[in-house]
């Protein structure tokens, strides 16, 4: 059985090789859908699917990395961990449930270091209905100057025209205004696009082919960049549904958080990749958690974000500041200690038997 630090990888190129040789190890079913684009060294990109149990298992579990491209590092390792661990995999099939591991949503994201996908968009704001009008966020046009200056690092101008924005509105306001979601400014942060990405389209077909037949089918999304240092929240990963809610406070805790009656660090989003779940699984009792990781404080986040975003507009950038800001964004959704992975595997690993007993319990 593979390590709990051995398991974790800092390149995207290693991640994959690790879950393919992992799931090949098991006897898995694998399924890779190439991407169109090469990664940042050269190498080949995909979603990688791996399916451990029958294909017609009436109760699904699907685990997923990389929404978040940048996010990759934590939740291949703990796919890459479940792959290699005997009790998890026996207590999934003695229950009779299939689980889905699904490798790097956003695999290009997750090459180049960045969150977003290679139309420099948030995939988890990109599930819309995009033959209607598109939701409209009037406050991130308010901040959008702000947050991407003309240089970088910003000027003390710029430092201090945030902090009156901050002192008028909320720190809370301003992370409400950013992270929403926004569809106008193409080049800003948390764009949800003006059509489906490739990462969108994929992970429609993912579920199509491989979740059709499931009556009941839980999702934990594996995520990291807000809360505490290691400590994994569990955000409530449905439509605003008080059923659905119950039923993953049944599974997962009375703690389980959520965005629509406030009680989450994450802000009211829109357009998130559950979505898709209901449009291509009507057939399906749908329970979904994002485990949210922190890593470093909210203001270094988006530290990294911004300058990531401006890096992107910046192709002219020197060399030595391009380095930088990807070693930033790095160290702000994967923390690379031993004690920090054994914080993900340990909570990952409990809401995936957790999920279990609640998939076969119906």
């Amino acid at each position: 059985m593979i390590g709990v630090v051995q398991a974790f990888s800092s390149r995207y190129g290693e991640a994959r090789t690790k879950f393919l040789e992992g799931a090949a190890r098991a006897g898995m079913a694998i399924e890779s859908l190439p991407h169109p684009l090469p990664g940042r060294q050269g190498e080949a990109l995909a979603m990688d699917i791996a399916r451990d149990g029958p294909t017609d298992a009436e109760r699904l579990l699907i685990v997923t990395s990389a929404c978040h491209g940048v996010e990759g590092h934590c939740g291949s390792g703990v796919q890459v961990f479940a792959l290699h661990d005997d009790e998890w995999r026996d207590k999934a099939r003695a229950a009779g449930v299939t689980v889905l591991y699904v490798h790097a949503l956003n695999p290009h994201g997750f090459s180049f270091t960045r969150r977003v996908t290679q139309e420099n968009v948030d995939l988890n704001r990109n599930f819309q209905d995009f033959t209607q009008p598109l939701p409209a966020n009037g406050a991130y046009a308010e901040v959008h100057a702000l947050m991407l200056p003309a240089q970088w690092p910003p000027t003390a101008q710029n430092d201090a025209a945030i902090a009156a924005y901050i002192a008028r509105h909320g720190a809370s306001a301003l992370q409400a205004a950013v992270s929403r979601g926004q569809h106008a400014f193409a080049d800003g942060l948390f764009f949800g696009g003006t059509a489906p990405t490739w990462s969108n389209g994929a992970w429609r077909q993912v579920l199509r082919r491989h979740a059709g037949r499931a009556r009941r089918l839980g999702w934990i999304d594996l995520h990291t960049g807000l809360g505490p240092s290691g400590i994994g929240e569990r955000i409530f990963a449905c439509r605003d549904d008080a059923a659905a809610l119950q039923r993953a406070r049944a599974w997962w805790g009375a703690g389980v958080t959520s965005i629509y009656d406030g009680s989450s660090t994450s802000a009211l989003l829109t357009g998130m990749a559950f979505q898709a779940v209901y449009d291509e699984c009507p057939q399906a009792e749908y329970t979904g958690l994002a485990l949210e990781y922190g890593t470093v404080p909210f203001g270094d986040v988006m530290g990294a974000l911004r300058a990531d975003h401006w890096l992107h507009g910046h192709p002219e950038a020197p060399a030595a500041l391009a380095e930088q800001i990807h070693a930033q964004m790095l160290a702000a959704f994967y923390t690379d200690t031993d004690a920090w992975k054994g914080q993900v595997i340990s909570q990952a690993r409990q809401a995936m038997f957790q999920a279990v007993d609640g998939l076969a319990a119906g």
